[in-house]
């Protein structure tokens, strides 16, 4: 290390109160680059949400300490910063893109020389992507297992490299019509798929996402098989999962709901409300009042098991699950037993687009007392959801479906709805789950043509 210059340990930072450790989603920055205070160095996931971490100085970064994927104490050191003092301090911060000598050098080209047979395989995949780019697989720095280049490390270059990453234009596929046309015709096409709005089913308003995953194709003679590297938010969701159902004794009920007075309602004030507020009217935000109304008859349910005892929350916060692209993240609307049909349906946009955006904070995520989950915009019509440790229920709505129903012995076709329950059988038993279910389905069907939103 340079004698005028001191090396910085950046730690783990104390997210928040429950949070003891965070992994290393992706570095941001990699040895040799310059960093300013307060610019991003890596993203840190942790148990409830991905944030990106902030470098606490200015310096060139000299040091990796934790590699991607790997998970870190609070408090613990995951790179070095060296910071640059007197005269060279001033050169420094002139000239942040001047190359600097780094005493790692040599570590480095000995760890870049020991990836090297990773860095030179590329699979099918990719080597097809970068050939309909027009990419040169050599430029691009890779940030998979030992350096090994993925589908997404060719596509963020080809997006950061839209001039100079093409070929010539004699090995260039034939395009009718000019770039420009071409361009353009892509990006209409894109913008047409992404605004395309799903009209099947009663109530969905928007396509669900998919999951985007990355799949590097094995690279082998039989060519049957193919790898999906698990990520850390994938790891920690199945280590979540997998502590709630090793845990928590599980049971679970349904009760099939008729919500055609409520189909009604919302039909009759969705355009007026949308005019007014400027978002949806989903029928979420519906069964979120009656599923509130419930639990304020029915406290038990909004509890967590503490060995000894049973705690009960005194305030109702209730936890969404809202899946993205990638994962499922589970923001909460606090106090929503003091918010009336229109506050929550804001609530639930706000949220939405937050959790879609990648926007959530540690807040939005902490505190949920009762999780409800609207499977039903995939088309579901019966599902076992597990639990969101540790609450003590979770409570699914499923897809409006018309059918038969016989009323007073007579057939009716009306709109139907399954609730699906999985409760914590240690803390709750069927007669009190039953009931529960029972007094959301009386404060669905209770929704009639007056019913108030605000």
């Amino acid at each position: 290390m340079n004698p005028n210059t001191r090396g910085t340990e950046v730690t783990v930072p104390h997210l928040a109160e429950s949070l003891v450790s965070a992994t290393i989603g992706k570095w941001l920055k990699q040895p040799g680059d310059y960093i300013e205070e307060y610019e991003a160095i890596c993203e840190l996931i942790t148990e409830k949400v991905t944030t990106e971490m902030p470098s606490p100085i200015s310096g060139r970064l000299t040091q990796i300490l934790v590699a991607d994927g790997e998970t870190a104490a609070v408090g613990e050191a995951i790179c070095l910063i060296e910071e640059p003092i007197g005269q060279q301090s001033g050169q420094a911060a002139s000239n942040p893109a001047q190359p600097a000598a780094v005493s790692t050098n040599g570590d480095k080209q000995a760890s870049e020389s020991g990836d090297e047979n990773m860095r030179s395989r590329y699979s099918p995949s990719v080597l097809k992507l970068a050939g309909e780019h027009g990419i040169r697989l050599e430029d691009i720095r890779g940030t998979g297992l030992g350096g090994r280049i993925t589908r997404k490390d060719v596509e963020g270059y080809a997006a950061s490299k839209p001039a100079s990453a093409g070929i010539s234009a004699a090995n260039q596929p034939i395009r009718s019509g000019t770039a420009k046309e071409s361009d353009a015709e892509d990006a209409n096409n894109a913008r047409i798929r992404r605004d395309h709005v799903r009209t099947t089913g009663i109530h969905l308003s928007d396509n669900p996402t998919l999951p985007k995953i990355e799949v590097e194709e094995q690279i082998a003679e039989t060519g049957n098989e193919y790898m999906i590297d698990v990520t850390p938010i994938r790891n920690m969701i199945a280590s979540r999962t997998r502590q709630s159902v090793s845990e928590i004794p599980h049971a679970w009920t349904m009760i099939e709901v008729d919500v055609t007075n409520l189909v009604q309602l919302r039909n009759k004030v969705k355009d007026e409300f949308r005019k007014q507020e400027g978002i949806n009217l989903t029928y979420l935000s519906f069964l979120l009042k009656a599923v509130v109304s419930a639990l304020k008859d029915f406290p038990i349910m909004n509890s967590v098991w503490a060995v000894d005892k049973i705690i009960v929350k005194r305030d109702i916060n209730i936890t969404l699950l809202v899946g993205t692209e990638d994962f499922v993240v589970n923001p909460v609307i606090k106090k929503a037993d003091q918010k009336n049909i229109a506050g929550l349906a804001r609530e639930i946009d706000e949220l939405s687009r937050k959790a879609r955006a990648g926007k959530l904070t540690l807040s939005d995520m902490q505190g949920g007392t009762f999780t409800v989950n609207n499977t039903g915009a995939f088309g579901s019509i019966l599902s076992y959801p597990i639990i969101n440790y540790p609450q003590a229920a979770i409570v699914t709505f499923e897809s409006i479906v018309k059918k038969p129903v016989v009323i007073q012995d007579m057939i009716a076709v009306r709109s139907m709805v399954n609730l699906c329950l999985s409760l914590d059988h240690r803390i709750l038993d069927g007669v009190i789950c039953g009931r529960f279910l029972q007094r959301i389905k009386e404060n669905l069907e209770a929704y009639n043509q007056d019913t108030k939103l605000y």
